[in-house]
C-alpha cells in the first residue's frame, strides 16, 4: 500500500464527466443484438453505478481517516453506496475530485456499469484511474461483462483481459484465498489459499487503528476469493525492511506504473489519479482462448498479487474510476 503525500488529482478533470456534445453525430450499431445499448447525444464517458464491491481485508478496508469510512458500512448495499460516493467526489467549485477506493489484499474487487455498451474499436476502449507511480505498482486484473441475459445486472460471463504476464508458467489461474475473520479486535488477518499456503494481513498499528482489517458487511467468519495471480515483484531495495519497491509489470493491470498502457510519461510523483488503458479485443475466455466481444457492460478489477512489502502493508490494487475511452479520445 502506498504512503501518499496528497491526494492530488491535476489534469483529471478533462477525462472525468464529459459527455458527448449534444450536436455530436452518434453512429449505431443495429447489428450488435438485441440487448446492445448504443451511445446517444447524452451518454456518459464515466462508470455510472458500483454493482458490488467485495474487497479482501486490508489497512484501509473500515478506515475512517484516510479510507473515508464512517462505521456504517455494514451490510453490501453501504459498501456500494461508500465506493460511489468515493469515485463521485468533487471539489469546493463542483468539478470532479474523486478518491481512491482500496481493494485490499489478492482477490479483492469492485464492479461497475455504464449508461451505454462500450464498443470494441480494436484498440484503447477502456481506462481505469489508479494511483500508481515509479516504484509503486499495485497490478489489478481487469475483466469484462457482456449483458447477454439483457437484465442489466453483471451475471453473465467473465471473460480476463489479458496482459503481459498471461500464459507465463508463474501466473496462477483460478487462484483462491480464503480469509478468516480475528477473534480479537486489532489482530492480523490470517489466510490459506488452494497452493497449500498460508500467511496473514498485517495489522499496522502504527498507521491503521480501526478494529477489524476484515470487511464489516461480510457476515460470514471466513470467505474465498478466487482470480488470476501474478507473481510478486516487490522486494525490499534497502536490505534492513526500511525501503520497499513494487517493481511495474509491462502492460494489461489497472495501477500499475506501465510504460505502455499509462499513455503518458508523467512521473506522478504526488500519487495523483493517472490512467492505464484497456483493449476489449484482449478478452480471453477462462481456457485462455480469444474471445471476440463487439461490446462490454461491465467491468471488473480485483487485485492480482498476494503479497506484502513490509511496514508498507500489503500490495493492494487502488481504482479512483473507470472511462470509455472511445468517448475520451473523441475529446481530445
Amino acid at each position: 500500500m502506498k504512503r501518499f503525500l496528497g491526494y492530488l488529482v491535476l489534469g483529471y478533470f478533462l477525462l472525468v464527466s464529459s459527455s458527448c456534445n449534444i450536436d455530436e453525430d452518434i453512429t449505431t450499431d443495429l447489428g450488435k443484438g438485441e440487448f446492445y445499448r448504443a451511445r446517444t447525444a447524452e451518454s456518459k464517458a464515466d462508470w455510472n453505478k458500483v454493482y458490488e464491491y467485495t474487497p479482501a481485508p486490508g489497512q484501509f478496508i473500515n478506515e475512517t481517516k484516510t479510507g473515508g469510512f464512517d462505521g456504517t458500512q455494514t451490510t453490501p448495499e453501504a459498501a456500494i453506496a461508500y465506493a460511489e460516493k468515493r469515485m463521485s467526489e468533487v471539489d469546493n467549485n463542483g468539478n470532479p475530485y474523486p478518491n481512491w477506493v482500496s481493494l485490499g489484499g489478492f482477490g479483492g474487487y469492485i464492479v461497475v456499469g455504464f449508461d451505454h455498451s462500450i464498443d470494441n474499436s480494436g484498440g484503447y476502449d477502456i481506462g481505469i484511474l489508479g494511483n500508481s507511480f515509479s516504484g509503486s505498482s499495485e497490478p489489478g486484473i481487469v475483466w469484462v461483462m457482456q449483458d447477454e441475459n439483457g437484465n442489466g445486472l453483471p451475471d453473465d460471463t467473465w471473460y480476463e483481459l489479458a496482459g503481459s504476464e498471461t500464459g507465463k508458467p508463474e501466473t496462477i489461474q483460478n487462484y483462491a484465498v480464503t480469509y478468516y475473520r480475528p477473534s480479537e479486535p486489532k489482530q492480523p488477518v490470517k489466510w490459506t489459499d488452494n497452493q497449500g499456503n498460508s500467511g496473514e494481513i498485517d495489522y499496522l498499528l502504527q498507521f491503521h487503528r480501526q478494529e477489524y482489517y476484515y470487511p464489516l458487511w461480510i457476515e460470514a467468519d471466513s470467505y474465498t476469493l478466487t482470480g488470476t495471480c501474478l507473481a510478486a515483484r516487490n522486494y525490499d531495495a534497502s536490505g534492513n525492511g526500511s525501503y520497499w519497491v513494487n517493481v511495474e509489470y509491462d502492460w494489461g493491470y489497472a495501477d500499475n506504473f506501465s510504460p505502455i498502457d499509462r499513455l503518458t510519461d508523467e512521473d506522478n510523483a504526488a500519487a495523483g489519479a493517472n490512467a492505464n488503458h484497456f483493449r476489449i479485443s484482449d478478452a480471453i475466455d477462462a481456457n485462455g482462448k480469444h474471445k471476440d466481444l463487439e461490446y462490454i457492460d461491465f467491468v471488473k478489477v480485483q487485485v492480482g498479487v498476494n503479497a506484502k512489502s513490509g511496514w508498507l502493508g500489503e500490495v493492494s490494487t487502488e481504482v479512483f474510476g473507470f472511462y470509455d475511452y472511445n468517448i475520451k479520445r473523441e475529446l481530445l
